[in-house]
């Protein structure tokens, strides 16, 4: 009697929640570079050597309309792992140092959420979010810093090698290509990593940079910075291949902001959002496919929940892209938004902004005030060759239009795609900017944007 009692609680036991030695694992992989922009050989960059991203990128399904909803380190970071905007789980700014941002308790997290399913998370190197109660990580791992991709490969490998049976959700966050004190930390020594130099007169100058001698060198070193990162991605890839977890991984690769170069971080133009973006999923059918969905980073915490089969919390924004890796075209993924507080706490300048494939329109609630620069930009050599030099003109945008905004800016991506001329006040777009300002404003309501008082009071 006792033996076909515990015969019948077992086949109870696994008809209820599945055999765990025969279902295959579902592992998570999430790469992310530190203010990498379309500094990449497969987004069209000539002069960028990034054989690895470009590999990723053939196996699985690249994105050219990915948008980051936040141009600033731990904002962005914060929404990759919870799927809220910046002014929905209060991780309005940076967390380091006198800035000290932090997450809403209440917030449900990637790591939170999965390991209640089961899995050991790692962080390895930067993570640049809080508190460790909304975050709890099986283990944060330095790994030698973010810079030393070697290191990173060889603690993920031990940390996938201790999990056993068990599935695994890696967090992979590089220091490269961030600035350090001074240039981008090239020069250092990092063991079994090859150093990738870069002449000045053939890196790609962007519309929004003066085309200088200084910027060119700026921009040469920031090369060499991309290649030590590209290199990582080729040995975490190997990793998984070493592990034989290629086949059960689901594998995530983008940046959490644009270019540490003014014009681009901080801001929401295009420049500073629009970002790399490549998924490798093992249930594809296609490889090499270029997906023109319009994605959010508050679309990737939806996307690893859904593959890993946990169910999505209700606050979560976003949705699951794994319906569209196999799809060259996309229906009903038309319309991407962003929210930014502060980068550090001293530079409050709030702004929201709703894009689609035809405008974007930008929201600035305290345009009253100068545009802040954040501090790594202003010690950049770029920004210190325009403050020597007096330039006015920052590439093909106004100094005085970059440090002084309207209220409201309208642009058509279509034709204007390096959003210079703001349609605002221009009668003909009366109807767009009307259209626009309705659906930002039902997206802040939908989303308790704190700022919605703005439209009351001011």
């Amino acid at each position: 009697m006792r033996h076909w009692l515990l015969s019948a609680i077992a086949i109870f036991v696994l008809s209820a929640f599945g055999h765990a030695a025969d279902a295959p694992r579902k592992n998570i992989v999430l790469l992310i570079a530190d203010d990498l922009g379309m500094q990449v050989g497969c987004y069209g960059d000539k002069a960028i050597k990034t054989p690895n991203i470009d590999a990723l990128a053939k196996a699985g399904t690249r994105f050219p309309l990915g948008f980051a909803s936040v141009s600033s380190c731990s904002p962005s970071r914060a929404t990759m792992l919870t799927g809220l905007p910046t002014h929905q789980s209060g991780q309005y700014g940076l967390a380091h140092a006198t800035h000290n941002a932090h997450s809403f308790t209440k917030v449900q997290s990637l790591p939170k959420l999965l390991g209640g399913a089961g899995y050991r998370s790692a962080v390895f190197a930067k993570l640049h979010v809080q508190p460790k109660e909304v975050y709890p990580w099986t283990e944060e791992i330095p790994a030698g810093g973010g810079r030393n991709v070697d290191a990173i490969a060889k603690a993920a490998k031990k940390f996938i090698l201790e999990s056993g049976d068990k599935p695994f959700f890696l967090h992979v966050g590089y220091t490269d290509p961030h600035r350090a004190a001074k240039g981008f930390a090239n020069g250092k020594n990092y063991p079994n990593v090859p150093t990738v130099k870069y002449d000045p007169k053939d890196v790609t100058v962007p519309y929004h940079l003066p085309d200088n001698a200084d910027v060119r060198g700026d921009l040469a070193d920031y090369y060499e910075s991309i290649s030590r990162l590209d290199h990582g991605i080729g040995l975490m890839m190997q990793v998984l291949k070493e592990t034989n977890n290629l086949d059960n991984t689901l594998v995530i690769f983008l940046s959490d902001n644009g270019i540490p170069f003014p014009g681009a971080k901080t801001t929401l133009y295009d420049a500073g959002l629009n970002l790399p973006l490549v998924v490798k999923s093992p249930a594809q059918k296609k490889a090499g496919v270029v997906c023109d969905a319009m994605v959010s980073w508050t679309d990737l915490a939806p996307t690893i929940l859904d593959w890993a089969g946990v169910k999505q919390p209700k606050e979560m924004r976003g949705r699951s892209m794994l319906s569209v890796l196999d799809s060259e075209k996309s229906q009903g993924w038309d319309t991407v938004y962003g929210s930014h507080q502060y980068h550090e706490i001293t530079m409050y300048y709030p702004m929201r902004m709703v894009r689609t494939r035809t405008h974007k329109y930008i929201l600035n609630l305290a345009h009253q005030l100068p545009y802040p620069s954040a501090s790594d930009l202003w010690h950049s050599a770029s920004w210190q060759s325009v403050l020597k030099n007096d330039i006015k003109m920052l590439g093909q945008r106004s100094r005085e239009a970059y440090e002084h905004r309207p209220k409201e800016e309208l642009f058509d991506v279509i034709s204007d795609p390096n959003e210079l001329k703001n349609l605002a006040t221009d009668p003909k777009s009366a109807e767009m900017l009307k259209e626009l300002r309705g659906k930002l404003r039902a997206w802040q309501t939908a989303t308790l944007d704190p700022w919605l008082v703005k439209y009351e009071y001011e």
